[in-house]
């Protein structure tokens, strides 16, 4: 009895919950929110700004890589300090961030700013999930989660819809970035109201020297995939890949060799070689990549190739919202009714690579009925799949360890998404310059520099010219969906060799709990971590 003073921020109502989460999944909303805002209009940016396919793929990419190499911090961070607080910080950064990019001249400018909206998004992304794994115990998170999964389809709806409505308004592409200001703020004051959660002090030691070898590390292995094989920078076996690629291999080697010996390692070599934290990692970066890496180019089908206006581009990928929304709150509430969510990852993982692999039919005369069913089956795998193998993960861990072992999905999802968009966007890059180029011979018009596909700006080409390339990029936007499909299978694989634990009813494991101690073990982990009154209604 002597423990329950320490608890009571534990045992909380489902009024409470709800109430802790309003301003949480405000932020949480603004993240996602600003994140696919920007979709739509990154080929009017492109045009604006003069850009390339490279810099369109490297908008998203800055943005993914910044928020994967600082999540696991954010996710120590959250272990370590008051959360609260964080995730405060991290709407300021966010704000600093969007301005920034609202006012860009250049790309190299706009890249910048990517880079500050993606440590904030790191910190938001995975101090929401180490909140709500604070709170709640994993046999009730699932139907909290399928909220945050909502939340996440709402902001992912509502993104391309309103930043098409921007882009195609007076106001411009820059109202991309600034509208996310006011949201912003309003997450923060919702924050201060709303989120009261205890912060319990501990010694305090952050691995910087970790933190540097895992940025340095996966930052030169993404610009190496992102320039390799193109005419421009270097080939794919030069003396810069080699740099490069050894590089990058000799900094993540000395890594494992840091985080194997500190005394609070960024990213825990214990906690992401137990099984079933590694396998859910794999299949995190295997969905990484075919979200991030199809659907950030999906937008830019429908604008590029089929001719769509922002607004209308946001429209269209509805279906795949809807089914990203369905699929996230019904897995959720089923998985908190049964405690079995092994088989939504399974189901999940099948619906994705057939989503993926029907997209992978379309070309620049696919009937928009046909791409919006195919988007469906894949939005519904999504949602399936992304909460829910973060919730796989932090069932097997401590509470005190939930930041940092959620972080570590996300982290590895991010990377995976960084890779995905980096090296497909190089993939479509000279894909549509080989149709365009043989499209253009065909007509008879000569093509000059062998960069037939490097601009996007259509607007002032001859009509025969912008339908030549319209075709180029419908046509090669398939080859995007079937290499993703195909990422897609490693999921699949990875999920099936999951060892299934019923979601347990407390919101702290003990040791022995972790490696599948009794029932008697559990009872006292209970007993230790929520007051009696939680423990009765869980049981």
């Amino acid at each position: 009895m002597s423990s329950q003073p320490a608890a009571p921020p534990l045992a909380m109502t489902h009024r409470q919950i709800m109430e802790a989460l309003t301003g949480l999944l405000a932020a949480f909303f603004t993240a996602i929110l600003s994140s696919t805002i920007v979709a739509n209009a990154l080929p009017t940016i492109m045009s604006d700004l003069h850009g390339t396919q490279t810099d369109f793929a490297w908008v998203i990419t800055a943005a993914l890589l910044a928020n994967a190499v600082t999540t696991p911090l954010w996710g120590k961070l959250s272990d370590l300090f008051n959360k609260k607080l964080l995730v405060q910080l991290s709407i300021v950064i966010f704000v600093a961030g969007s301005v920034m990019a609202g006012l860009s001249e250049t790309i190299p400018l706009l890249l910048t700013a990517r880079v500050i909206q993606g440590v904030a998004m790191g910190g938001l992304t995975a101090l929401a999930q180490a909140i709500i794994g604070t709170m709640i115990p994993p046999r009730d998170r699932g139907k909290y989660s399928g909220y945050m999964g909502a939340v996440m389809a709402v902001g992912t709806a509502g993104g391309p819809l309103l930043g098409g409505f921007i882009v195609d308004s007076p106001l411009g592409w820059r109202w991309t970035f600034f509208v996310c200001v006011p949201l912003a703020v309003v997450a923060l004051i919702l924050l201060q109201i709303t989120l009261k959660i205890e912060h319990i002090k501990r010694h305090v030691k952050i691995d910087w020297l970790g933190s540097i070898l895992l940025t340095s590390g996966v930052s030169l292995l993404l610009i190496w995939v992102s320039f390799a094989g193109n005419p421009a920078y270097y080939d794919w076996v030069s003396w810069q890949s080699a740099v490069m690629v050894g590089g990058g291999v000799v900094l993540l080697a000395l890594l494992v060799l840091v985080e194997s010996k500190v005394e609070q390692p960024i990213i825990p070599l214990k906690i992401i070689s137990e099984r079933t934290t590694a396998l859910a990692i794999i299949a995190s970066v295997a969905v990484g990549i075919a979200m991030f890496g199809s659907t950030t180019f999906l937008g830019q089908y429908f604008q590029v190739a089929r001719g769509a206006t922002p607004t209308e581009a946001g429209l269209l990928t509805l279906p795949m919202i809807a089914g990203n929304l369905t699929g996230s709150v019904v897995a959720g509430l089923l998985i908190s009714r049964t405690g079995k969510w092994k088989g939504y990852l399974v189901g999940g993982s099948i619906l994705l690579i057939g989503g993926l692999g029907l997209a992978g039919t379309m070309d620049h005369t696919t009937e928009l009925w046909q791409a919006g069913i195919f988007t469906a089956i894949l939005g519904v795998g999504l949602g399936m799949l992304m909460q829910n193998l973060v919730l796989a993960v932090q069932n097997t861990v401590r509470a005190s360890d939930i930041g940092t072992a959620s972080s570590s999905v996300a982290f590895f999802r991010s990377v995976g998404g960084a890779i995905g968009v980096s090296v497909l966007g190089a993939v479509l890059s000279s894909r549509v310059s080989e149709l365009a180029t043989q499209g253009l011979t065909a007509a008879g018009i000569p093509v000059t520099g062998g960069s037939a596909g490097a601009s996007m700006d259509l607007v002032d080409m001859p009509e025969q010219v912008r339908e030549i390339m319209r075709a180029a990029y419908g046509d090669a936007t398939a080859e995007i969906f079937l290499i993703s499909a195909g990422v897609a299978v490693i999921a699949l694989i990875s999920v099936l060799f999951i060892k299934e634990r019923p979601l347990r009813r407390t919101v702290d494991i003990q040791p022995e709990a972790a490696s599948g101690a009794t029932a008697d073990a559990e009872a006292n982990a209970n007993a230790e971590s929520t007051t009696p009154e939680l423990a009765s209604a869980n049981r």
